[in-house]
């Protein structure tokens, strides 16, 4: 069966299931509604299936329809790096990396990537922060190269390797009533006011969701823009936050607060490191899996840190 469709057939096909409009997906690539919809016609007779149900409400997608949608989000990103790396080879850079990382596994990474920057000159890397179910989606998509993601979130489809593991803690100023504590839930915190950071943080996110799942409001009395900014908050008493205990213990070194363990089972982090494929990797790319293994190898060979200070 001849099939016909080109870039814009897909991307347009995209902006409409996001949008569950046709006139708001054919706003979005600058054409008319006609010759929206005459894309769209021309794709169901290429390949003999309807795409979208059409109901006064909208349209919404069609089980090939969505088929479809899930390969052009595919093909649109594949294209997005496509262009990425042209402009970054045409300044003179060999190499593009796309990185996405949950908050946690942000802390690990500095050391890693300079080391591996250090011998690759020639490489860029993009290094973005998400949720791990938003990293795992990336990386099932071609988004992004590699993903590193913590907790209980499905990668059967992807090739994985072990990371870290660390702990959320609540840090509080010293002096208040749970320093000395040997262990709180989350729940019990919830009486207190938190200092949170800002609303894109992918902590932000999963501390919002355990919240609804325990039906309480977020208590937040101060959104801040990073751990930094988080930990002098809490030093100076305004409140308490909840953030990965090396992120802990890295500023607990010139700041007077302390880190109480969270007894919540999802507060024990695994940390794992994520690819579609180690073999469609470029070489650059698997130089970082490399690094990022050894990494994590000799974390598992070290004492695991005092969890308190």
């Amino acid at each position: 069966m001849p099939m016909h469709f080109d870039l814009v057939d897909l991307q347009l096909i995209v902006h409409i299931a996001e949008t569950g409009s046709l006139t708001k997906g054919a706003q979005a690539l600058h054409i008319s509604v006609p010759a929206a919809s005459t894309r769209i016609k021309n794709l169901e007779e290429s390949f003999g299936v309807k795409l979208f149900y059409r109901t006064s409400q909208g349209v919404t997608l069609t089980p090939p329809g969505d088929a479809l949608v899930h390969h052009a989000r595919l093909l649109r990103g594949q294209v997005d790096h496509l262009r990425g790396d042209m402009l970054e080879y045409a300044k003179g850079v060999k190499g593009h990396l796309r990185v996405f990382a949950n908050t946690t596994a942000m802390e690990f990474l500095p050391a890693v990537l300079r080391t591996y920057l250090r011998t690759h000159p020639d490489i860029n890397i993009d290094l973005k922060e998400h949720l791990s179910h938003d990293v795992v989606k990336a990386v099932g998509e071609g988004q992004t190269d590699i993903g590193i993601v913590a907790g209980d979130v499905r990668t059967e489809k992807l090739h994985v390797i072990p990371f870290r593991t660390d702990r959320l803690v609540l840090v509080v100023p010293a002096g208040h009533a749970l320093a000395d504590s040997q262990g709180v839930y989350f729940e019990e915190t919830l009486e207190l006011q938190h200092i949170g950071l800002h609303e894109g943080a992918a902590i932000h996110g999963f501390l919002r969701r355990i919240c609804e799942a325990l039906n309480r409001p977020f208590p937040l009395r101060i959104q801040v823009g990073n751990f930094e900014s988080a930990c002098r908050m809490i030093e100076a008493a305004t409140g308490v936050g909840v953030m990965p205990h090396a992120v802990a213990m890295r500023h607990a070194q010139r700041l007077d607060i302390r880190a109480v363990p969270l007894r919540d089972e999802w507060a024990l982090r695994e940390l794992k490191i994520c690819v579609r494929s180690l073999a469609s990797l470029p070489a650059f790319a698997r130089d970082l899996m490399d690094l990022l293994a050894a990494d994590a190898a000799t974390a598992r060979d070290g004492d695991a840190p005092a969890l308190r200070r």
